[in-house]
């Protein structure tokens, strides 16, 4: 099992910046990805940004160039979002998987960015 919890979200004008944390805790030493989903109201969650062992990065078209994510040692993954859009509002949740295919949601944190 592993838990997940964030942190960071918050209200922020347009064209500004946040930073999203996540900490696992648990059997870490089961994940081989942690990433960021994020859900808008009326609209599927979808896939921001993940990070896997070994460094490797995905990030979904709409926030290339804007966001960063990065990992710190097996337990740990941040978002860098700058150049903040209203569009980027949502519910942000940190996702882990493990290397058995399992898969564990934060409780989610929100973002929203004002116009």
């Amino acid at each position: 099992q592993v838990q997940l919890v964030e942190s960071g979200g918050g209200l922020v004008q347009a064209g500004g910046s946040l930073r999203l944390s996540c900490a696992a805790s648990g059997s870490i030493r089961s994940i081989n990805a942690m990433g960021w989903y994020r859900q808008a109201p009326g609209k599927q969650r979808e896939l921001v940004a993940g990070i896997f062992n070994g460094g490797m990065t995905d990030y979904a078209d709409s926030v290339k160039g804007r966001f960063l994510i990065s990992r710190e040692d097996a337990n740990k993954t941040y978002l860098q979002m700058t150049s903040l859009k209203p569009e980027d509002t949502a519910v942000y949740y940190c996702h882990a998987k493990t290397g058995f295919g399992h898969q564990y949601w934060g409780q989610g944190t929100q973002v929203t960015v004002s116009s």
